[in-house]
């Protein structure tokens, strides 16, 4: 993606160029530790009573949507399978449960071989999903499966939260860019998953450079207000910039007056000035103004960039400004008000007994306020209606419909604890982008309601 495409001008853009696949390759520690304690207790217990090596089927879904959400959008499964395959207890993490006698010592040395060796199979990432939409499958015995729980649930809560509120951003804002710019609004660690999480729900770039190395997003930034300051005129200001990055440099002009900034940004750069950025005031009179200013001063093509705490609301009421690009930071890295899915992992399946041949019985918890599950190993199915446009999720156990084996939304993820799916993060994103369009209309509407398919049990 190059900054035409971005919609920026060529210097606001400091790509990260990619290796095939979408990014480089980052050595990560075990993940074996990003779990809960209770985990590896159930563990130890199911160890001594003879039941560890039974066959499970656990399953990711969510009970319900954010309130007034429409759709969920599922990011992370990259982040997942990169998870699974670091799952392994070093030396130093077992010496660290061993000093804390956090289980005895055969499950130690359980521990010490530990490789996942199941199937995962899942939505795509990209996808969309609704209330009881098996999003994630992960079969194996009950030991190798129950130990992925927290670390999944992590990764998918938090990206999946971070991909429905771009979604509805890159839906407000139609054909306009969205730039990623909350890394200093959250723990650094999750601002990369964030910026990753914010391209599959369709925003074009990201203002950090880890997320940029990484993912290989497009990373974009230019100048802030201390730039301005630190400068005896705005004017000297402009022309180390200009002079630095060139004439297609995105100016920040609402340091001190915005119209006269915008005159001496042009005067200093000339009508092929890229772009300006406001990040304060009333946006849309201010975007108004800015473009006629621009106009007469002849820099017809300098674009419009706005920020300043934008959030889907925001973006959408400025649907009739002349604004070129959103840059996004705080709400978008919160989920827009909702920070996480309310994903659970629950075993909907386990053998008889620890025979392989044993066949599998499913199980569910019973219980009031809203918390029962489903048991069964289920499949998943989008059915369309005579003009293509999804009507229904379809969640089963039994045989799959002949008129939905086309439409089935389950893909192998991992096979005999290896991973068969990985796939570019652009890949990512254009599925999202497809599967959103073939929802119904109302699914991109911003006023609340009810999910916009609803979901049936067959």
């Amino acid at each position: 993606m190059n900054a035409a495409d971005l919609g920026l001008p060529n210097e606001e853009v400091r790509e990260s160029r990619p290796r095939e696949g979408g990014g480089r390759r980052v050595g990560v520690p075990s993940t074996a530790l990003f779990t809960d304690q209770y985990e590896l207790t159930m563990l130890q217990a199911a160890l001594r009573a003879g039941t560890a090596d039974r066959r499970s089927v656990f399953e990711v879904f969510t009970r319900r949507l954010p309130e007034g959400r429409r759709y969920g959008v599922l990011a992370g499964v990259g982040r997942v399978l990169d998870a699974i395959e670091n799952f392994r207890f070093d030396p130093d993490l077992l010496d660290f449960l061993r000093e804390r006698g956090t289980v005895d010592g055969p499950t130690l040395e359980w521990l010490a071989r530990y490789r996942f060796s199941g199937d995962v199979l899942g939505y795509p990432e990209g996808e969309v999903y609704f209330p009881g939409s098996p999003l994630l499958r992960v079969e194996g015995s009950f030991a190798e499966c129950v130990l992925l729980e927290t670390v999944i649930l992590s990764v998918l809560n938090h990206d999946s939260a971070i991909a429905a509120a771009a979604s509805r951003m890159s839906a407000a804002a139609g054909r306009r860019r969205l730039i990623e710019m909350g890394a200093r609004r959250t723990h650094e660690l999750a601002a990369v998953a964030a910026a990753r999480a914010a391209y599959v729900g369709g925003f074009d770039s990201t203002s950090d450079l880890a997320a940029g190395f990484r993912y290989g997003i497009p990373t974009v930034g230019t100048s802030a207000h201390a730039f301005t300051l630190l400068h005896d005129t705005e004017r000297e200001a402009f022309r180390a910039q200009v002079e630095t990055l060139g004439r297609g440099t995105t100016l920040l002009v609402d340091t001190y007056d915005v119209a006269e900034a915008v005159r001496t940004a042009v005067e200093v750069a000339g009508p092929e000035l890229g772009a300006v950025r406001i990040d304060s005031g009333d946006l849309l009179l201010v975007a108004h103004r800015v473009r006629a200013q621009l106009d007469e001063l002849g820099a017809r093509d300098t674009r419009i960039v706005v920020t300043s705490d934008l959030d889907e609301y925001a973006i959408a009421s400025l649907a009739a400004a002349p604004v070129d690009a959103y840059g996004v930071g705080t709400q978008l890295v919160t989920g827009s008000g909702h920070p996480t899915c309310s994903m659970v992992y629950k075993l909907v399946a386990r053998a008889a007994s620890a025979d392989p041949a044993a066949p599998l019985v499913p199980v569910a918890k019973k219980s009031l306020g809203g918390k029962a599950s489903v048991g069964g190993r289920k499949w998943a199915a989008r059915r369309p209606d005579a003009d293509g446009v999804a009507e229904a999720e379809v969640v089963g156990t039994g045989p799959v419909p002949g008129e939905l084996v086309d439409h089935q939304l389950l893909v192998p993820l991992v096979v005999g604890g290896e991973v068969v799916a990985r796939e570019p993060l652009e890949a990512a994103r254009s599925r999202h982008l497809a599967v959103r369009a073939a929802l119904p209309m109302s699914a991109i509407q911003l006023s609340r309601g009810e999910p916009v398919l609803p979901t049936e049990y067959v």
